[in-house]
């Protein structure tokens, strides 16, 4: 491969990993609580809010995204994970609430992906409108495709694997606490049986 094809090809590469502006944040919601992000959206401009409860409780949340004049735009009750995509209706600033008000005694770990826009379409950052692909354009672009799908399912399935190590490590510990709670019933049950025993075959001194 000639040096100018390799200059060539990774600069296609870096181009096409630019994307739309996007966040991803993993936070922990004590109980009693609410905690609110803002984010400030343009007028028509899309935005996709995708949630998950990865520990705490019955693993559920209240979700709720209020626009600039504090009108409700959706809202989740006691949700594990969803997904919401919605157009902006005006400028200004957009919050996404999640509230564990409901719980009392446990906290939430919530994972979150907010993105605002859209991705700018390959080929106009290509250049390509008017002219045909090479056939090494074209595997670029399915390249970056492929790349997408594969970011999201990894996202998704990191995101259960998180949820489903943590049920697990609950259910070892309340299972730990059971059997040493049944061993202790057990020590006890024996030692009551013993002394019932010896109690049965124990003369009493009659008194004259």
């Amino acid at each position: 491969m000639l040096k100018n094809d390799r200059i060539w090809i990774t600069s296609l590469l870096l181009l096409l990993v630019t994307c739309s502006w996007c966040v991803e944040l993993t936070f922990e919601l004590p109980d009693n609580s609410v905690e609110c992000f803002y984010e400030d959206l343009t007028k028509n401009g899309k935005t996709t809010l995708e949630y998950q409860v990865l520990s705490g409780g019955n693993y559920d949340v209240d979700v709720v995204i209020k626009g600039p004049d504090s009108g409700q735009i959706y809202s989740g009750q006691r949700k594990q994970y969803d997904s919401h995509t919605f157009s902006a209706e005006s400028d200004g600033v957009y919050s996404f609430c999640f509230s564990n008000e409901f719980s009392s005694f446990t906290h939430k770990v919530i994972y979150f992906d907010l993105v605002v826009g859209d991705e700018a379409p390959i080929l106009d950052r290509l250049n390509k409108k008017q002219s045909a692909l090479t056939q090494l354009e074209s595997s670029c672009v399915n390249i970056h495709e492929n790349l997408n799908v594969l970011i999201d399912v990894q996202t998704h399935h990191r995101n259960r694997e998180s949820a489903g190590r943590n049920l697990a490590e609950l259910l070892n510990e309340r299972v730990s606490y059971w059997s040493v709670g049944e061993s202790v019933i057990i020590v006890i049950i024996g030692i009551g049986q013993v002394w019932l025993l010896r109690r049965f075959f124990t003369t009493k001194k009659s008194t004259l």
